[in-house]
């Protein structure tokens, strides 16, 4: 997988999260993995097509996704409801779709689908062929989030 597929993704997490939810956020190890993944609690999945297609998964555990939400809003978020759903699908379409426009610039204009959530942990999916690059985010006082990137170029 390229570079310039993966950094798009990097730039525009930290970006959205450090606005969002008032912390630094920083970047591990990245690494490549194969199918399948072994989800956390919540995975946020946006589908990709265009000159890159493939899937973009924003994996995290529900103690994580509550403080992100809590701190996007300033309350305290007790319960993960409806509301917190829609709070963190949204989050990772905001910076799927900053990055997708990063990725258009450099010459790979796509388009991204709606997000879905999944919710359980140990849910298997898969993005078959196409392998994954992971880069975990740590966000201060808040926990971590895997961004699982799993795009190829089309012709």
């Amino acid at each position: 997988m390229k570079a310039e597929f993966i950094n798009p993704f990097v730039s525009a997490a930290l970006q959205v999260l450090q606005t969002e939810c008032r912390v630094t956020a920083r970047k591990g190890q990245i690494s490549i993995q194969e199918s399948p993944l072994a989800s956390d609690d919540l995975t946020v999945l946006i589908g990709v097509t265009g000159r890159v297609q493939g899937l973009v998964l924003y994996n995290m555990s529900e103690k994580t996704a509550k403080a992100i939400v809590s701190a996007m809003t300033g309350e305290p978020m007790p319960l993960f409801d409806k509301m917190s759903e829609s709070a963190i699908a949204e989050l990772g379409n905001v910076i799927t779709g900053i990055a997708s426009g990063e990725l258009e610039a450099a010459g790979y204009p796509c388009t991204i689908a709606p997000p879905s959530l999944i919710s359980g942990r140990g849910v298997m999916i898969s993005t078959l062929t196409i392998k994954r690059l992971v880069i975990p985010l740590e966000l201060d006082a808040i926990g971590g989030i895997q961004i699982h990137v799993a795009l190829r170029e089309t012709y």
